[in-house]
């Protein structure tokens, strides 16, 4: 099993990136994945997460109706769409994919909003 991130970068308060995560070694049309994301010296948080009928869910007070998640089974690939940054939004992202017992996450990909 293999996630990995792209799309992160640097970006100004109110600018947009699109993070994506693209799967390989599973069948990836099986499983959600989410996108947490860690502030160095703070736990993990929830972002937002996509199940395998599309169904997404959202961390409302993370996310605050700024975020969109999407897959596309055919490329394996989960996209998170950011549209208002802020510099609170400033972390090292990660999608995840539990399968059985485990949880299985990617190498994390940097997001700084900064003026």
């Amino acid at each position: 099993v293999q996630l990995v991130e792209s799309g992160g970068g640097v970006v100004q308060p109110g600018g947009s990136l699109r993070l994506s995560c693209a799967a390989s070694g599973f069948r990836f049309s099986d499983y959600p994945i989410d996108w947490s994301r860690q502030v160095p010296g703070k736990g993990l948080e929830m972002v937002a997460k996509i199940y395998s009928d599309a169904t997404a869910y959202y961390e409302p007070s993370v996310v605050k109706g700024r975020f969109t998640i999407s897959r596309n089974n055919a490329k394996s690939t989960v996209y998170l769409q950011m549209n208002t940054l802020e510099p609170e939004d400033t972390a090292v992202y990660f999608c995840r994919c539990r399968i059985g017992d485990r949880l299985y996450r990617g190498q994390g990909i940097q997001v700084i909003v900064s003026s």
